[in-house]
């Protein structure tokens, strides 16, 4: 969907990569500039989130190879970088430096508090930004912590994912009118962004500002409960429709005790009604039981079980590339299954060919 589109990464940390990776699977030709010394002390030599892309390697304290980045983004529809503001600026690779020269250049920019405001310059991570944002806030029951899985909401729910978005469209303006642009993708702003639709079920009374108190975050019927052999069983049969398959299945249909109510003081000893059953039976069990039916209803598995799972294995959404188990690329386009990514590149393997691409000899 993105050949012939050009993205020059800059290595970084978790969300700008994950980005970069998202434009190669969807055709993009990506080259990510990994830094001339070694990765961190445990980081792998290949990185899955490198599929698809080519790789270089640069020392950016030497100008130099400063002026070699700048030759290859002077070849390039977009750029990604994840430094803390004013870092790349104070590089000399800031989206001013580009203005003149190449007014298309699509310059996309992901952090986590954003290019402007008090905690601009802050550290932080995944946690902190959802924080803050609003987006932890319904994330477990009313006597546990927030806690949601690392990195999911922030660093790619509301990071690479906007910062994709934001490229796709600034691609789009450059395409129609030759003017590029600057993506300012603050995880902060993007996990803020999509609680736009848990604002809008707080309108409909869905949910309250009180934790556990919404009929989303609080009500028997849209929660984990656990299994006899420890595992976990999701239930969100949020319908009237669908919460009466819920209870046919679990034997207690009819039972006046079940009784829908949307008043949160019957929540606590529903909820542990519906625990006791289901912690008579293995997950395994609740599964075959579950199986086939609106009950809204699923087994909470590992990537490696999910891999496993009939309907995964159907869509071909799981794969194992050089021993290593990952997911193949998202969405898909006109039904077919996305093909198997590729090998990710060793640091630095396509040096010599990209330079050769810009007329420098190494």
């Amino acid at each position: 969907m993105l050949e012939g589109i050009r993205i020059v990464e800059v290595e970084g940390l978790g969300p700008g990569p994950f980005a970069a990776m998202m434009l190669a699977d969807l055709g993009a030709e990506v080259i990510v500039v990994h830094r001339k010394d070694s990765p961190a002390p445990g980081a792998p030599q290949r990185s899955l989130i490198d599929r698809g892309k080519k790789s270089i390697v640069l020392n950016l304290k030497d100008a130099d190879d400063v002026v070699v980045l700048k030759q290859l983004i002077a070849t390039a529809d977009g750029l990604i970088e994840g430094f803390r503001p004013g870092v790349m600026e104070r590089l000399g690779l800031g989206p001013h430096e580009f203005r003149e020269n190449h007014p298309r250049l699509v310059y996309g920019r992901l952090t986590g508090w954003g290019q402007a405001g008090p905690k601009a310059q802050d550290a932080g991570h995944d946690l902190n930004y959802i924080a803050l944002s609003g987006a932890l806030w319904y994330a477990s029951q009313t006597q546990d912590p927030p806690f949601v899985p690392p990195t999911v909401v922030g660093d790619i729910g509301g990071g690479a994912m906007y910062l994709v978005a934001g490229m796709l469209a600034g691609l789009l303006r450059a395409q129609r009118s030759g003017k590029g642009t600057v993506v300012d993708a603050a995880i902060v702003d993007g996990s803020a962004h999509t609680m736009n639709l848990l604002m809008a079920a707080h309108s409909a009374n869905l949910l309250q500002a009180d934790r556990g108190k919404g009929v989303l975050d609080g009500s028997p019927w849209s929660r984990c409960y656990s299994t006899l052999d420890g595992g976990w069983l999701s239930v969100q049969c949020l319908e009237p429709q669908f919460y009466e398959v819920f209870l046919q299945k679990l034997g207690v249909d009819g039972n006046d005790l079940f009784e829908r109510s949307f008043e949160p003081v019957t929540w606590k000893e529903l909820a542990a009604r519906f625990a006791g059953i289901i912690g008579g039976k293995t997950l395994d069990e609740w599964s075959e039981i579950f199986a086939d039916c609106d009950a809204c209803v699923a087994p909470v598995l590992t990537p490696w079980q999910s891999a496993s799972h009939a309907h995964l294995v159907a869509r071909g959404t799981w794969t194992e590339v050089d021993g290593q188990l990952q997911a193949r690329s998202a969405p898909r386009f006109d039904g077919k299954r996305p093909a198997d990514p590729g090998i990710a590149p060793a640091r630095g393997e396509h040096t010599t060919e990209i330079m050769a691409s810009i007329d420098i000899e190494v």
